[in-house]
């Protein structure tokens, strides 16, 4: 009687194969899976990074009414979390300066809006009276004074920017400024911050 065992089935020889390839796609497909994952988050932050805006504001004017504007808007875009950046530069750079901006001027001569000719508002104090007529309006309608606004728009991640040509040239100190205001700054950064910008504003 023989004892020689019967021949294995193609299909007894390939099992151990047929598992071992199982386990293997099984891996690279679970590999497979979180890549995509990884890829997806990934685009998700780039897509939520493009849709945060830019704005760029040059300031160039230091007169006690414009002031408001570009702090306003700097703020209110910030608040609506916007990348914001405020260029200062010439009479603009009195608006970040801590001591020139608490005697800021109204101009009464070429407003406008004064109630009074030309005639009668370029004499003298009459820019000071302007200026005294519009804080009393300003404070009994309780809008936040130019302190609080630089303050608010530093708390709110607006780049307050000082020029620093015009602070050599206006024979500033960097010291000079508010606290968090950004000294220092030439021209040409100015100027890639606007080209990144979605919104570009002269004041």
């Amino acid at each position: 009687m023989s004892t020689d065992e019967p021949p294995a089935s193609a299909d007894t020889v390939d099992a151990p194969a047929s598992e071992s390839e199982d386990e293997i796609d099984a891996e690279e497909l679970q590999a497979l899976r979180e890549r995509v994952e990884e890829l997806e988050t990934s685009l998700a932050e780039t897509d939520a990074g493009d849709d945060e805006k830019k704005m760029t504001i040059v300031a160039t004017q230091g007169t006690f009414d414009m002031a408001y504007p570009p702090l306003i808007l700097a703020s209110t875009a910030a608040a609506f979390g916007w990348e914001v950046v405020v260029f200062h530069t010439f009479w603009g750079l009195d608006i970040v300066h801590e001591e020139k901006s608490k005697d800021l001027k109204l101009s009464a001569v070429g407003n406008p809006n004064m109630p009074v000719p030309n005639a009668l508002a370029a004499l003298p104090g009459m820019d000071t009276m302007a200026t005294k007529m519009m804080q009393r309006r300003i404070d009994d309608n309780g809008t936040a004074t130019i302190e609080e606004l630089i303050d608010l728009s530093i708390e709110s991640g607006v780049d307050l920017q000082a020029c620093q040509m015009t602070i050599e040239l206006m024979d500033y100190d960097e010291d000079d400024f508010y606290d968090g205001v950004t000294t220092g700054v030439g021209a040409a950064t100015a100027l890639n911050h606007m080209a990144d910008s979605d919104v570009q504003l002269l004041v």
